[in-house]
C-alpha cells in the first residue's frame, strides 16, 4: 500500500514536472519569430482591451444635422491684435510691415527690428513730414491670408520667400514689389550625421535628389513642415514635385513620384517646434529649416549636416497697390536703407546672407501652380492611405459654458478641412465615457451624424479623461484591422483635468506601443497637463484659450487629416 502511494506521488511530481517545463517552454517560444514591435503591439491591445471591459463605455443614439456645403460664417483669422508688435513708429505718419519671425524675434532673429529701429531713428521725411516704420510679427501664411481674406491689410509685407506674393497675384490681389531681396536665406535639409554619412557611402554626393529617393526608399525618416503655413514646407513641396517632374510639377509622374515619397514620410509637422522635438527623440532623421536658424544653435551645428535645397528664400517687400501713395515712399526709402551696405553687414552677422556656394536648380513656378501644388499636397500627403482620427471631447462639468461651446465651433468649423476619404469617430467622456459616432469614412451622411452629435454635447458630472483616450484607441485598434495600412490619430478636447479612472501612467506604454499621435487641445486648460499627453508620440498641443485657436485648428487638421 505505502510503495503504492509512493509510486502515485513520484507520478503526480513527474507529471507537474512536465507541464511546468511544457508551459515553461510555450512562454518561451510564444514569441520566437515575432518582432519585438509586434510584441509590444500586442501587448498594448491586450492592456487596453482589459481596460474597456472595466470602463464598458455607452453608444449614444445618432443625431443628424444638415451640413453646410458652401462654407460658413466663422471668422477664422485671428484678431490682428494677437500678433506681437515687435517695433512701434515713432511719428504719427508711418508704414506698418508684416515680417516673419526669423526677421523680427529676439537676439539674432531680430534683424529686421534692429533696422527699423535704425530706420525711425534716422530722420526720413516724406513731404517734408517725418516718417517711421511698426513691424508686426506675422508668419507668411497667415499674412497672406489676412490680405486675401481683405481682415487686415498692413502697407508693407516682408514673408520668407516670393511664392506668397505670387500666390496672392494669382488669387487676384493687386500686389506691388518694393524690393525683390531684403535678405537672402537658404532652405535645407538638416540630416543626423549618421544618416549624412550612411547617405554619402550609398550615392556619393547629397543633394534633394538623393535625399528625395532615399525616403521614398525608406532608407532614413525625414520630415518637414506644413506648406499652407511654412515658406520652407511650400518650397520643400514644390521642389520635391520638381524633381519627378521639373517641366510640369503637377502631371502624373510627379503625384506619382510623390505618393511613394510620402508613403515613407512620418508625419508632416504642424510646427517647426513639434518637428524638432520628433528629431531630438529619435523619430526623424531629417527634417526641414532655414540656414539662418541652423546657423545660429550651436546645438544643431553639432548634430545635424545643412544640405540645401529649392530656392532661395529672398525675403523680399511688398505693398498694395491701394496703399497709399505716402506710404509706399515710406517702404520704399526703408527697403533702400535696409539694403546698405550697414544692414547688409548686420544681416550677415545674423545669419543672413550667408554664401553657401549652392546654385538653384529649380524651374521657376508662378502662383496658381504654387496653389495647386498645395491642393495636391492635402489630397495626396496620405499616399493614399487613409487616416484613422477618433476626436475624443471632455464634456465634464468644469467645460459648461465657453469652454464647451468653443470645443463645438471648434470641430464644427474644422470639419471643412478633414478629407472625406478619411474614417472619423467622436467619443465624449465625463464620469462615463459614451462613442457618440463610431469610427466610419467620413462621407456626407457621416459629416451630418458628426455635427449633429457634436451639437448635442452638453456639460456635467466629473473627468475621466484617460479613460477616454482608452475607448478611442480601441476604437482605432479594431478600425485598422479592416485599414490595416491606415495612420492612426487621436484628438483630445479638453481643460486637462482628471479626477475619474485609469491615469496617464496606464496609458502611456500601450500608446507609446500603438505609435497614436494625441494631438491634445485645451479649453481653459491644464495645460502641462496636456501636453504630456501629447508628448507621448511627438504630437503637438494647442491652447484654445488663445484668440487664434480656430485659425490654429484649420492648419493642424489641414496637416494632419
Amino acid at each position: 500500500m505505502k510503495n503504492n502511494k509512493k509510486q502515485a506521488a513520484i507520478i503526480a511530481a513527474i507529471g507537474l514536472a512536465v507541464f511546468v517545463i511544457a508551459f515553461a517552454g510555450i512562454m518561451l517560444t510564444r514569441n520566437v519569430g515575432k518582432s519585438a514591435k509586434t510584441v509590444s503591439t500586442e501587448s498594448a491591445v491586450a492592456s487596453i482591451e482589459k481596460y474597456i471591459k472595466k470602463i464598458a463605455p455607452k453608444e449614444a443614439e445618432q443625431v443628424k444635422s444638415p451640413v453646410e456645403l458652401a462654407g460658413n460664417d466663422v471668422d477664422e483669422l485671428p484678431d490682428i491684435d494677437t500678433n506681437e508688435i515687435t517695433v512701434k513708429p515713432s511719428t504719427s505718419l508711418y508704414a506698418e510691415i508684416f515680417s516673419t519671425s526669423e526677421k523680427c524675434g529676439p537676439g539674432k532673429d531680430g534683424w529686421i527690428n534692429q533696422v527699423a529701429r535704425s530706420f525711425n531713428e534716422a530722420g526720413f521725411e516724406v513731404d517734408k513730414e517725418p516718417v517711421s516704420v511698426m513691424i508686426r510679427n506675422v508668419a507668411s501664411g497667415l499674412g497672406m491670408d489676412y490680405i486675401r481674406a481683405g481682415k487686415y491689410i498692413p502697407d508693407g509685407y516682408a514673408p520668407s520667400n516670393d511664392f506668397w506674393g505670387r500666390m496672392l497675384v494669382a488669387d487676384g490681389v493687386a500686389m506691388e514689389m518694393v524690393e525683390e531681396t531684403l535678405v537672402e536665406n537658404t532652405a535645407g535639409i538638416l540630416l543626423s550625421k549618421d544618416t549624412q554619412k550612411k547617405l554619402v557611402e550609398k550615392y556619393g554626393a547629397i543633394n534633394l535628389k538623393t535625399i528625395v529617393d532615399a525616403t521614398a526608399g525608406g532608407e532614413f525618416a525625414m520630415g518637414y513642415t506644413n506648406p499652407y503655413a511654412s515658406a520652407t514646407g511650400l518650397n520643400f513641396l514644390i521642389s520635391t514635385l520638381q524633381t519627378y517632374s521639373a517641366h510640369d510639377p503637377l502631371d502624373d509622374e510627379a503625384v506619382e513620384g510623390f505618393q511613394s515619397f510620402q508613403a515613407n514620410v512620418p508625419f508632416v509637422a504642424y510646427t517647426t517646434l513639434q518637428m524638432r522635438d520628433a528629431a531630438e527623440t529619435g523619430t526623424l532623421d531629417g527634417f526641414v529649416m532655414e540656414y539662418q536658424t541652423y546657423h545660429n544653435d550651436p546645438e544643431l551645428v553639432r548634430k545635424y549636416e545643412f544640405t540645401p535645397f529649392g530656392f532661395v528664400h529672398t525675403n523680399p517687400l511688398y505693398t498694395t497697390k491701394d496703399a497709399e501713395e505716402r506710404k509706399k515712399e515710406i517702404l520704399r526709402l526703408f527697403s533702400e536703407f535696409a539694403r546698405s551696405k550697414e544692414n547688409q553687414d548686420l544681416a550677415r552677422e545674423y545669419g543672413f546672407n550667408q554664401d553657401l556656394r549652392y546654385t538653384v536648380e529649380q524651374e521657376e513656378v508662378d502662383g496658381a501652380t504654387l496653389l495647386n501644388a498645395q491642393e495636391l499636397w492635402k489630397k495626396e500627403k496620405d499616399s493614399g492611405k487613409p487616416i484613422l482620427a477618433v476626436f475624443v471631447a471632455d464634456i465634464s462639468g468644469s467645460m459648461n459654458g465657453e469652454p464647451l461651446n468653443s470645443l463645438k465651433t471648434s470641430l464644427i468649423n474644422g470639419m471643412r478641412y478633414i478629407n472625406t476619404t478619411n474614417y472619423v469617430g467622436l467619443v465624449s467622456y465625463s464620469d462615463d465615457v459614451v462613442i457618440n459616432v463610431p469610427v466610419g469614412e467620413f462621407t456626407l451622411n457621416h459629416q451630418s451624424a458628426f455635427k449633429g452629435a457634436v451639437e448635442n454635447l452638453s456639460a456635467s458630472g466629473g473627468t475621466a479623461t484617460f479613460d477616454g483616450i482608452i475607448v478611442a484607441a480601441d476604437m482605432l485598434i479594431k478600425a485598422s484591422r479592416q485599414y490595416p495600412d491606415a495612420k492612426m490619430m487621436m484628438f483630445v478636447l479638453s481643460d486637462g483635468e482628471t479626477n475619474r479612472g485609469y491615469s496617464l501612467k496606464d496609458i502611456e506604454e500601450p500608446i507609446d506601443a500603438l505609435n497614436i499621435p494625441i494631438y491634445t487641445i485645451g479649453y481653459n486648460a491644464d495645460i502641462p497637463a496636456l501636453e504630456s499627453i501629447s508628448a507621448i508620440n511627438e504630437a503637438a498641443n494647442i491652447n484654445a484659450d488663445s484668440d487664434d485657436v480656430i485659425y490654429k485648428l484649420k492648419n493642424l487638421f489641414n496637416s494632419s487629416l
